[in-house]
């Protein structure tokens, strides 16, 4: 017995779980865990999504196992509860599960981001596990004034949005389980490959290659565009663990808790199955990550387009004007003026780049207006969690850039790309 916690990661392959095992079992320097099961729907050997140059490695490691399995299953679901032999029961749950796809339909997002969620959360307070923490993404419509704080009421953006914020009920509703939220800002950092600001970076390294200003719609985007790096999603989740298995659920919920609004169709309650009801109190810890940048869209933008060594500019109001009312019609537009460089600049690199998830395609939900503002000092101040990547800046994009294009997914070109 080591005396450290035992963990499972659920989900999240394709958005942060990957960091958040980096952390846990690092490459370099002592393991926070006694053991480590990661579990998701995607092959690793071969893999069926993008791993990152640094993931493969980890799962090397002798304490550390994943399991591909079918969470919409409740006996899968169960069985992925069950230590090894020899190793003591999981201690504390990641639950990073969620379909991310703005695309999908609601029966999809029902089933593989809420009903998963509830599976997971309900054997969970079965197994008495010391925490579960739950990743919330920034799937909201924010205020563009306000404190941004933990109880600021925000709409949940769309059909997803909708039922990633259910999920936060269900689970907050599940008797003794060790529930703590965390609600992250717009993620980025190396091996992200998902969210508006990768996709961003890509489109900036674009017209940085091609040596013009980046035009972007919502002129004169003073909106707030909040940031967190991916190190401080994990660090965040890891140090919330740590500050529920001591706490509890009750005391936590005391200290912590925030109540989980209905923001759903009440009919929906009627026909979905372990839906809460829509006039039960849902209270549970919730904490927002983000970093200190305080970004607004036009900050953001002079940042990224600054490392790429051209500058930031808005559409005029004719083409903002258009986009607001028939935004699906621009999006080709807009796309075909920079999608075919990125293509040159992947052709062109040396070496050669082979493989890459990257794209600087822009699609619909990319190219909405997004108002993401979650003030991360109630963290700060009852966790005691301190910020590792503080700013979005040259330092963090240089990182992150270096990171790709030494493993092959990013162009390198004798000019900045």
């Amino acid at each position: 017995m080591s005396g450290k916690p035992s963990a499972i990661i659920f989900g999240g392959l394709n958005t942060c779980s990957r960091a958040l095992a980096a952390l846990l079992v690092p490459l370099d320097g002592e393991p926070l865990v006694s053991s480590l099961r990661i579990v998701d729907k995607y092959s690793v050997a071969p893999p069926t999504t993008y791993l990152g140059a640094e993931f493969p490695k980890i799962l090397q490691n002798t304490n550390v196992e994943y399991r591909q399995a079918n969470l919409t299953i409740p006996s899968a679901v169960s069985s992925c509860f069950d230590p090894s032999e020899g190793q003591e029961p999981y201690s504390y749950v990641f639950d990073l599960t969620g379909e991310i796809l703005w695309s999908r339909p609601e029966q999809v997002q029902i089933e593989k981001t809420f009903n998963i969620a509830r599976l997971l959360g309900l054997e969970a307070a079965k197994r008495q596990v010391k925490a579960y923490v739950r990743l919330q993404h920034p799937f909201y419509e924010c205020k563009e004034k306000g404190k941004h704080d933990e109880k600021e009421d925000v709409k949940p953006d769309e059909t997803l949005g909708i039922w990633w914020h259910e999920t936060l009920r269900v689970l907050a509703a599940i008797p003794d389980l060790n529930l703590v939220i965390v609600r992250s800002a717009m993620v980025y950092g190396p091996y992200v490959d998902y969210g508006v600001v990768m996709g961003f970076i890509a489109v900036a390294a674009v017209y940085g290659y091609i040596k013009q200003p980046m035009k972007a719609l919502w002129s004169p985007g003073k909106h707030p565009n909040h940031t967190v790096h991916v190190e401080d999603v994990a660090g965040s989740m890891w140090a919330c663990a740590e500050w529920m298995s001591k706490t509890g659920r009750k005391e936590a919920d005391s200290i912590a808790g925030e109540e989980i609004l209905f923001k759903n169709d009440k009919n929906k309650a009627k026909v979905v199955e372990g839906m809460v009801d829509p006039g039960q109190k849902c209270v549970a810890p919730l904490f927002n990550i983000e970093d200190d940048s305080n970004c607004s869209m036009a900050d953001l933008g002079n940042i990224i387009t600054s490392f790429f060594g051209t500058t930031f500019e808005f559409y005029n109001l004719v083409v903002n004007t258009v986009a607001k009312f028939k935004l699906e019609d621009t999006v080709e537009d807009i796309n075909e003026s920079h999608v075919g460089y990125w293509t040159e600049m992947i052709t062109k690199s040396e070496p050669k780049v082979t493989n890459t998830h990257y794209s600087a395609y822009m699609d619909i939900y990319h190219l909405k207006k997004h108002i993401v503002a979650f003030n991360a000092q109630k963290i700060k101040e009852i966790v005691g969690y301190k910020l590792r990547r503080p700013h979005i800046n040259d330092e963090t994009l240089k990182e992150t850039i270096d990171k790709l294009k030494a493993e092959g997914s990013w162009p390198v070109l004798d000019q900045a790309s």
